[in-house]
């Protein structure tokens, strides 16, 4: 049903009603306003940027890339769609995914109810209404029965507080926040700062044009090459084929991603056996090198064995024996996120390239002139940083929300998000979280998980009107046992055991708690299922 809101801005006006307010028009809250329209509905987007897209909207820097293989990071909930549309590549580039987020929007004329470069302020529960007040940052003010945020869980860039920031007399950017019309880095110095995923894609490029590059290394990271290439048409003619057959293969997998996965165990084989096996991998490419074996986020040895290999790979692909150590992580495999990469290790032997450890003495400031550290000043005409998010809570922090009694998220999540199946919270009434914290969201193939949450939403919103129900919560007990469940399975695997973005330890202050469910995708869609099979088990409604 169109509001007749599309543009720049909105209408103006103010004390309007709908249904559904959708917060964010990335993927989710694109695919959330096409359900919500199938079911007749009234609803709105608003959406910051001045089109579609999310995190491939402003994630524009040089060497962006998906590490999901493209022909999985795709909607599925419409077959017309899966066979109209061609991917070029392997693992897709930034624009092509753009292109695809943009396809849609226009496919299923989405725009009309999207109100574009409009920030949402507050969302308030109205308890009196058993509405949601929503304003935005020009004050207008909407009401809706429902509260979706789609905003995603890397899409609040973490700029860090270094001394003299504004100082800085040249060119300053974040990868999270890229101009886009894109930047000319020739013949000029620059300093990155950060060696994360974005950090590993946008490096190789950047040194390609720079006159010299500086690299301010923290922490190393794991990362293995992408091996991408352009796809052939016979790949593209069988997959188009068997669509049906991969979707359903995908959800079968822990990541909701039909990746190889060996369950055999890497300490019940040979030294030559799980050499060849890894060296296979590497020579394929990607994130299923981790599933070389079922052990490998398991048992500290047998993680040792993987871990082993890729610093083996690290110091064959390196020249300088000094670089390669410092590029060689000390860290479990797996625990930070596996970056995928286009010869990362390589630009490490060019010329023009430096890599500086700040991992024992932290840079001392930024300088009207560049960066200082350990007693020296490092001139740069541009400096990029690229230093990651305020993932999985930062989003739905920049608003102040606000449950009953007048209760703001923020407070409640103090000491560490608390959901009801990552989806909602107690004390936010018909109030939803797309791939919030306690679901799969970065653990996995993020479209089947946020076509697997919008259709829960939508299903539950239509099972209320079916039952004369008019508000919905999680009950306390449910969701302290949830987040009990959320970290048991969490203290099973490796990938708790660092200090990573999943337990938000790159934002100061923040409280250590490891966010995303690590029991995989199947498992988190039987439980949904049973939750709902159950008459909404858990859930209080009215």
């Amino acid at each position: 049903m169109a509001v007749g809101v599309q543009g720049d801005k909105n209408t103006g006006v103010t004390d309007i009603d709908f249904d559904v307010i959708i917060v964010g028009a990335g993927f989710a809250g694109m695919y959330m306003l096409h359900r919500i329209r199938g079911m007749g509905l009234k609803s709105i987007v608003f959406e910051a940027g001045s089109g579609v897209g999310g995190t491939w909207f402003w994630n524009r820097y040089p060497g962006a890339r998906c590490d999901v293989e493209s022909v999985q990071y795709s909607y599925q909930f419409d077959k017309e769609l899966e066979q109209e549309w061609t991917w070029s590549e392997k693992y897709s580039p930034q624009p092509e995914i753009l292109k695809y987020a943009n396809h849609v929007a226009d496919r299923f004329k989405l725009r009309e109810d999207i109100c574009f470069n409009t920030r949402i302020k507050s969302s308030v529960y109205d308890e009196d209404r058993t509405q949601w007040e929503v304003t935005t940052d020009q004050g207008d003010i909407y009401r809706s029965s429902f509260c979706v945020f789609a905003t995603g869980c890397l899409s609040s860039f973490n700029l860090p507080g270094f001394e003299g920031m504004d100082d800085f007399s040249g060119a300053s950017y974040h990868t999270g926040q890229w101009p886009h019309e894109g930047v000319d880095f020739s013949n000029l110095r620059v300093g990155v700062i950060g060696t994360g995923s974005s950090a590993i894609q946008s490096i190789p490029e950047i040194a390609k044009q720079a006159k010299h590059l500086t690299v301010f290394q923290r922490t190393a990271n794991y990362t293995i090459p992408a091996r991408n290439a352009k796809l052939e048409e016979d790949y593209i003619r069988a997959v188009k084929g068997d669509y049906a057959g991969l979707r359903e293969r995908a959800r079968q997998k822990p990541a909701g991603y039909d990746i190889p996965l060996n369950p055999q165990s890497v300490l019940e084989v040979t030294k030559e056996e799980f050499t060849s096996e890894f060296q296979a991998r590497w020579e394929k490419g990607g994130t299923q090198f981790l599933g070389a074996y079922g052990d490998l986020l398991l048992k500290p040895e047998a993680n040792e064995k993987a871990a082993a290999f890729v610093k083996k790979m690290i110091r064959n692909t390196v020249e300088d024996p000094k670089v390669a150590e410092l590029l060689c992580p000390t860290n479990i495999i797996g625990c930070k996120r596996l970056c995928v990469d286009t010869d990362y290790y390589k630009t490490y032997n060019r010329p023009n390239v430096k890599l500086v450890d700040v991992s024992q003495i932290p840079i001392d400031r930024i300088t009207s002139s560049g960066i200082a550290h350990a007693g020296i000043e490092y001139e740069f005409d541009a400096i990029v940083y690229a230093t990651g998010f305020d993932a999985m809570t930062g989003a739905l922090f920049n608003i102040d929300i606000r449950g009953r009694e007048g209760r703001s998220l923020k407070e409640k999540w103090n000491g560490g998000p608390q959901t009801y199946l990552g989806l909602t919270t107690n004390g936010f009434p018909n109030m939803f979280t797309i791939t919030g914290p306690g679901s799969p969201s970065v653990l996995t193939n993020m479209l089947p998980s946020i076509e697997q949450h919008v259709n829960f939403i939508s299903d539950c919103i239509s099972y209320m009107r079916e039952h004369g129900h008019s508000r919905i919560e999680p009950e306390l007990n449910a969701e302290l046992d949830w987040g009990m469940h959320v970290n048991e399975v969490a203290d099973v695997s490796l990938r708790s055991t660092c200090a990573s973005w999943y337990v938000g330890a790159n934002v100061p202050g923040k409280p250590r708690v490891f966010t995303p469910y690590i029991g995989g995708f199947p498992r988190y869609v039987e439980r949904c299922e049973s939750v709902v099979a159950n008459g909404y088990e858990g859930f209080s409604l009215a």
